[in-house]
C-alpha cells in the first residue's frame, strides 16, 4: 500500500469524525430494542444512499436489516462491512452497538472515496444480535454467501481481534403431563415436573461423556402453579455449546435422546423447540493478523492478543460461511464487561469517539491492504477453506 493512498484513506475517514460523533450520540440517545430500530435504520441507510450507495431496505423480511451496495471502479471481489444497532432493555446500549454504525459507515464512505482497486461494497444492517439474531436470518437466506470476506466492530476492553467461538444451540424443551390433586388423587397425574428433574438427572450423567470443551447449562423456565397440583406442563431452557458445530449437532441429539428419556419414565410427551442455533466462529489467522496489525498502525490503544476463553456470537453464521474477522476497539477500562453500567456510561464518551475512528481506520486499511497486495485475498480465502476442514 503506498504512504500516499494510505494518508488521504486516513484523511477521508478524520473528516468523517465529528458527523459520525453526532450519529453515535443520536443512536445511544434513542435506545431501540431488537428488530424495533427504525431511526437507526432510517439514519444509517439515509447516510449510505446519499453518499450514493444502492439501498434495500429490508432484508430476509426483517424490517430493520438493510444492505447498502457500491461498486468501485466496476467492481470486483465483494467486501461486507455489518452493523448491529440495538440496544438491551433496561441497559440501552450497554453492549456499545451504537458504536458500529458509525464506524462501519466510516470506513464503506472512505474507501468508497479513496480506493483505486476494483471492488464491491456491501454494508449490511444486522437487527436484533441480542435477541432474535438477525445475522442467523440472513445467514440461513444465503445473503452473505457470495462475499469475500466480511468485516465487523465491537467496543471491548481492549482493542484485539475475535478468535475461536462456540457454536451454539438455545432450546426449550417443554414437557406435557396431566394434572391432579397433588393429595387426594397424585395418582390420575402425570407430572411434567418429575420428567423436567429426570431431565437435569440424566444431564448430570451425559456430562461424563462429552469432550471437556462442551458446555451444557439450563434453568427451569416453568415447573407448575402451585405445589398441590401436578403440573401438567413444564419447561427448561438449555444453552449446548462445542468449539464445533458437527461435533455439537452429535451432542444435541444425544441430549434429546435424555429428553425424551426422561418423558417415557413418567409417561409424558416431550416437545423440543430450537430458539437459535450458531455456528462457531472459523478462525482465519492471516485476517486477524492483519487487522490487529493495521489497528495498532493507527494507534489503537492497548492492543491484545484474542482472549482463550470464549463464549458464541451470531456473527459466526456469517465466518462459517465466509472468511471473515471483527476488530474489538478499546473504550472502556481494562476487565470492563458488557452489558454493564460502565459501558453504558462511557457511549458518548471521547474514549467512544475514538473507537469509532480506530475501527474505521483499522478495517479500512485492512480492506486497502488485501485489495492491493498480489496473492493476498487468495491466501485468505485457502487458510479460511484449511481451517473449516478441521472442524
Amino acid at each position: 500500500m503506498l504512504e500516499v493512498e494510505m494518508s488521504q484513506l486516513l484523511q477521508e475517514i478524520e473528516a468523517l469524525r465529528q458527523p459520525m460523533k453526532e450519529l453515535n450520540d443520536f443512536i445511544f440517545d434513542h435506545p431501540e430494542l431488537g428488530n424495533e430500530e427504525f431511526q437507526a435504520h432510517k439514519l444509517l441507510t439515509n447516510l449510505l444512499e446519499k453518499e450514493g450507495f444502492t439501498v434495500d431496505r429490508e432484508v430476509s423480511g426483517l424490517k430493520t436489516a438493510f444492505r447498502a451496495v457500491y461498486y468501485v471502479n466496476g467492481g470486483g471481489p465483494k467486501i461486507g462491512l455489518l452493523c448491529e444497532y440495538d440496544a438491551l432493555e433496561g441497559l440501552g446500549h450497554a453492549c456499545g452497538h451504537n458504536l458500529q454504525g458509525p464506524s462501519i459507515c466510516t470506513a464503506a464512505i472512505a474507501l468508497k472515496r479513496t480506493l483505486q482497486a476494483p471492488c464491491t461494497l456491501v454494508v449490511y444492517g444486522t437487527p436484533a444480535e441480542e435477541t432474535a439474531s438477525g445475522k442467523l436470518v440472513m445467514a440461513r437466506e444465503g445473503v452473505f454467501d457470495d462475499l469475500d470476506l466480511a468485516f465487523m466492530m465491537h467496543g471491548s476492553d481492549t482493542t484485539t481481534v475475535d478468535g475461536k467461538s462456540l457454536a451454539l444451540n438455545l432450546v426449550n424443551i417443554k414437557f406435557h403431563g396431566k394434572s391432579a390433586h397433588a393429595a387426594i388423587a397424585p395418582e390420575k397425574g402425570i407430572s411434567a415436573l418429575d420428567a423436567v428433574l429426570l431431565f437435569f438427572n440424566g444431564m448430570e450423567y451425559l456430562r461424563e461423556h462429552v469432550p471437556t470443551e462442551v458446555r451444557m447449562h439450563g434453568i427451569i423456565t416453568d415447573g407448575g402453579k402451585a405445589a398441590n397440583i401436578v403440573p401438567d406442563y413444564a419447561c427448561t431452557q438449555w444453552y449446548i455449546r462445542s468449539s464445533s458445530r458437527i461435533r455439537l449437532d452429535e451432542i444435541v441429539e444425544r441430549v434429546k435422546n435424555v429428553a425424551q428419556g426422561a418423558a417415557l419414565q413418567v409417561g409424558a410427551t416431550m416437545e423440543w423447540e430450537e430458539v437459535k442455533a450458531y455456528d462457531n466462529k472459523v478462525n482465519v489467522q492471516t485476517l486477524n493478523d492483519i487487522l490487529l496489525k493495521n489497528a495498532e498502525k493507527v494507534g489503537a490503544p492497548e492492543i491484545s492478543e484474542p482472549r482463550k476463553v470464549t463464549g458464541s456470537t451470531d456473527f459466526s453464521s456469517v465466518t462459517f460461511r465466509v472468511p471473515g474477522a471483527c476488530l474489538r476497539v478499546k473504550f472502556v477500562g481494562k476487565g470492563v464487561t458488557s452489558h454493564s453500567q460502565e459501558w453504558l456510561d462511557n457511549g458518548k464518551s471521547q474514549l467512544a469517539e475514538d473507537a469509532i475512528m480506530y475501527g474505521a481506520k483499522g478495517i479500512a486499511l485492512s480492506v486497502e491492504e488485501i485489495l492491493e497486495t498480489p496473492g493476498l485475498l487468495e491466501k485468505i480465502k485457502e487458510d479460511f477453506k484449511q481451517a473449516k476442514e478441521n472442524f
